[in-house]
């Protein structure tokens, strides 16, 4: 099987408007993502989802776009697209970082071996560890009256667990105000986004500590893991390592200075399926629990989270459910079929590769026509 041509789609999904995104990275209200379509000789393709993301790693629509038609796509064309681990060792010979745009020709990767073994992503995978995966809905940095509304809409889908965003506006009156909505028994996490510095870290997580936090996640800015160890011995809440944690070598220093209890973790953000493995490895072997971060993904990329998390026995899923949600904020998934994402808890998709199919409707209609889709080939 022979790689024939690479497919860039541009694509431009608002979210619901009742369920935007507030962080300390700023305001998400709509997701300008790429999607790719690698063909092959035989009649199969693969699909993959670049959640690009220019606060979190630099790269942009046309960037991204960019360095698939000009340096991805050369060093595919031609090759046998089941070779995953040796056609993304050329692509990172290539091009340094740009996990997102790498990753989204992995995920299309793994879809076409799927398809041509007959079975799902997560058999290749080695099979199934557990049959669905709990999630979590996020509150983003709104007021507290905002912040209830959300909650109360999140509660009412079903979700079990919640997440709020903090490191904006009143972080306290905030978590006061979803604890009391959804009483004691409702787990509540919070993320600051790297929103703190390390001296307003320990006094607000010294405030939130009576309203029973299951995790804060990224309070401090992600180059300083000695920081962030320091700030672990002081509190009681557990913390989360997100935006410190890009790959193995990140994953290797937050062990080292016992910076972290939890790693959160996404192929998106580590460059695939295969580099987030090898960092869900390192956690176990560390004695770290794992969890599924998510960047606001589509259908797309959320179905590869879904394999990896069903698959991969270093996750703590029922202890940290994963942000498998970001279907649920978007206007459309772009899938003909939408994932069983709960909530309270999520399935892996059972069709052949990621075991989705892109909604050709949905896609003319979020389709960005101002950007050139590439067919390069």
């Amino acid at each position: 099987m022979k790689i024939t041509e690479i497919e860039t789609l541009p694509v431009h999904v608002p979210l619901k408007p009742d369920v935007t995104m507030k962080t300390a990275h700023g305001r998400h209200v709509v997701s300008p993502y790429v999607l790719v379509r690698v063909h092959t000789d035989e009649g199969i393709s693969g699909i993959g989802e670049g959640t690009l993301s220019p606060t979190w790693t630099g790269e942009t629509r046309p960037g991204g776009l960019a360095v698939i038609r000009d340096l991805f796509a050369p060093e595919l064309i031609g090759q046998d697209p089941r070779n995953i681990n040796a056609l993304m060792r050329r692509l990172s010979r290539v091009l340094v970082g740009n996990p997102f745009a790498k990753a989204a020709i992995d995920m299309a990767l793994w879809d076409i071996a799927g398809k041509a073994a007959g079975v799902p992503v997560y058999q290749l995978l080695g099979g199934k560890v557990r049959e669905e995966l709990p999630i979590k809905l996020v509150i983003g940095g709104f007021p507290p009256d905002e912040a209830v509304v959300l909650g109360r809409k999140f509660l009412d889908w079903g979700t079990k667990t919640l997440k709020v965003k903090v490191g904006v506006g009143d972080d306290v009156a905030r978590v006061r105000a979803v604890r009391e909505l959804a009483g004691p028994d409702i787990p509540i996490g919070i993320d600051a986004n790297q929103g703190w510095d390390i001296a307003t870290a320990r006094h607000r997580l010294a405030e939130l500590e009576e309203f029973d936090i299951l995790f804060c996640e990224q309070p401090i800015p992600r180059h300083d893991p000695a920081a962030l160890a320091d700030l672990r011995r002081t509190t009681k809440i557990p913390i989360m390592a997100d935006e410190s944690v890009f790959n193995a070598a990140d994953a290797i220093q937050l062990v080292n200075h016992r910076a972290a209890d939890i790693l959160s973790i996404y192929p998106g953000k580590h460059g695939g399926i295969g580099p987030t493995l090898e960092i869900a490895a390192i956690a176990k072997a560390a004695g770290l629990s794992v969890t599924m971060g998510s960047n606001l993904e589509l259908g797309i990329a959320t179905a590869a989270m879904l394999h990896i998390g069903i698959a991969c026995d270093a996750f703590t899923a029922e202890k940290f459910p994963g942000d498998y949600v970001g279907p649920w904020y978007h206007e459309a998934d772009l899938l003909k079929t939408p994932l069983d994402l709960g909530p309270p808890a999520a399935k892996a998709p059972e069709g052949p590769g990621l075991g989705i199919e892109l909604d050709e409707e949905q896609l003319e209609k979020y389709r960005d026509t101002t950007l050139k889709a590439d067919a390069i080939g």
